[in-house]
């Protein structure tokens, strides 16, 4: 998949009059830097890429381990304005995300079953391959079409056994707005 060129003038924080996000968030630059609770340096370019692979509302992006809810709260204000749920267990740590946009599970082991219904999920720095796994045996023949795996490039091989019968494209993030070390894996379920 070539890197994007995004309008990434076009990015700003000014929420949409339908969702606002928890907290002021960040301004961001073209440089990829870290935030608290986000393992993901977040940049304008990389959040555009990001919103690029998603789909456009009404369709349901679930984001598994959405942490302080920073990535997602970028990608469902304005200009994007994406119908994004992040997933935390509890006690979640979530800072930036409306509670409309935020789901809650008991632990680790336990799935949301909205996933169902999202037809994108995002796993960002996710800490295991098991939960991966479980997310697509129970809930991958569903309405899920794309799959979107961000983290470091040494993790990938572990996790890439999970998409064998998926169409995977491989992004260094660095050349849509990360860091060096980062990935961004997108997967797209194979149509019969």
């Amino acid at each position: 998949m070539p890197p994007l060129q995004p309008d990434v003038d076009a990015l700003d924080n000014e929420a949409s009059p339908i969702v606002e996000a928890a907290s002021e968030l960040p301004v961001l630059t073209a440089t990829p830097t870290a935030y608290s609770g986000c393992c993901l340096a977040l940049s304008k370019p990389l959040i555009a890429y990001f919103a690029s692979l998603l789909p456009q509302p009404p369709s349901l992006a679930l984001s598994v381990g959405s942490g302080f809810g920073l990535l997602e709260s970028y990608l469902i204000v304005k200009p994007h304005a994406h119908h994004i749920i992040g997933v935390e267990v509890e006690p979640s740590s979530n800072q930036y995300l409306p509670p409309s946009n935020h789901r809650v599970v008991h632990g680790s082991r336990f799935l949301e079953p909205l996933a169902a219904e999202a037809t994108n999920w995002l796993f960002v720095y996710p800490r295991r391959v098991g939960l991966v796994r479980e997310y697509l045996a129970e809930y991958g023949q569903g309405s899920v079409r794309r799959v979107i795996w961000a983290g470091p490039k040494a993790d990938w091989d572990d996790y890439k056994t999970c998409f064998a019968d998926w169409h995977v494209q491989e992004q260094s993030a660095e050349l849509v707005g990360g860091r060096a070390w980062e990935l961004i894996a997108v997967a797209d379920k194979a149509t019969p």
